[in-house]
């Protein structure tokens, strides 16, 4: 059995190169020899510990595009094919699969959290998890997973053209959020207390407006969408909703929400989890990127190999507002 290279977050901290067994190949699954891994939240937040329900040692790493080394049983993947992978890997059987909603099955495992992910030269993964990406870029491909994330909060939403949309949180994905709801026709308002993120997504979306928090709102809103990862400001999104307006909750925090009740009732506001994506929204993401409606070369900010990465990652760990979206090529 040959080996290869992983990087595992050994504990809180502490990252380091390591030698693994290169992974066998399984019945219904497929091999990826990983190409680009995109670094998430989700791994800053691993390596920071603030992860929780993580065991370590973990080998982080859930936005992955590679080449397939293995054909697919039905033929839609052949050796050598780019492919994005779906890290959501669900039971089938549970309420929600069988009612159409993998993205949150009961018994969902992420890759990179909860199973080892993609920081390795190659995973094995179901092969209904592969989606083929032809006419991408192994970049662009790395970054579908996050992108997805942000489209299906705004199909949630289900949007009207014209629609005034205000996106709290200018993260990765409330950039996501963003671009998606342009993309569906929305006059999109962007808000985040930091003047340095909020000059990135001007640099990404120079046709939505920007708003810092301090300032007054402009304006109320169709629908609003939060990406903050801040409960605080999750509890003060619906002062920005208008009346008959919708609210969509992309953050996953511990906490409580709190509404005022009165004013909750009188804009008779829609209230929407968002979690993860369906395959629909990578199709969705996949067909704009070919059609050239998603900035992705202005996503892609900073860059490193899987060697130097253990050197690379806390830097960025410590000034997350200076990058937009940070790409291992392994």
């Amino acid at each position: 059995m040959t080996q290869m290279t992983a990087l595992i977050c050994a504990e809180p901290g502490a990252l380091r190169l390591e030698s693994r067994p290169r992974p066998e190949p399984r019945l219904g699954h497929v091999r990826v020899r990983i190409g680009h891994v995109g670094i998430c939240g989700t791994d800053y937040h691993i390596f920071g510990g603030q992860q929780p329900f993580l065991a370590y040692p973990r080998v982080m790493g859930h936005e992955l595009s590679g080449r397939a080394l293995d054909a697919s049983s039905d033929g839609t993947i052949a050796p050598g094919d780019l492919v994005v992978v779906n890290p959501y890997l669900t039971c089938g059987t549970c309420r929600a699969c069988r009612n159409d909603a993998p993205n949150c099955c009961e018994a969902i495992a992420v890759l990179g959290v909860h199973v080892d992910g993609g920081m390795c030269e190659e995973i094995v993964v179901p092969e209904a998890n592969l989606y083929p990406a032809h006419g991408l870029s192994e970049t662009a491909a790395a970054m579908v997973e996050f992108l997805a994330i942000g489209a299906h909060g705004v199909a949630r939403a289900r949007l009207r053209p014209g629609a005034a949309a205000l996106i709290v949180g200018a993260g990765p994905i409330g950039l996501a959020a963003a671009i998606f709801a342009g993309i569906a026709g929305a006059q999109v308002t962007l808000r985040d207390a930091s003047p340095e993120r909020l000059a990135l997504a001007a640099g990404v979306l120079p046709q939505a407006r920007t708003e810092q928090v301090g300032q007054e709102a402009q304006a109320t809103y169709d629908a609003v969408f939060d990406a903050t990862g801040s409960i605080a400001a999750m509890n003060r999104g619906l002062d920005w909703l208008g009346h008959g307006g919708t609210y969509v909750l992309l953050s996953v925090v511990k906490g409580d929400l709190t509404f005022p009740d009165p004013e909750f009732h009188k804009r008779e506001t829609t209230l929407l989890a968002s979690r993860n994506a369906l395959k629909s929204d990578f199709d969705h993401v996949m067909a704009c990127i070919r059609d050239g409606r998603v900035p992705v070369d202005r996503l892609a900010t900073h860059s490193t190999t899987l060697d130097q990465a253990a050197t690379m990652l806390p830097q960025w760990a410590a000034d997350r507002g200076a990058l937009i979206k940070a790409i291992i090529h392994v």
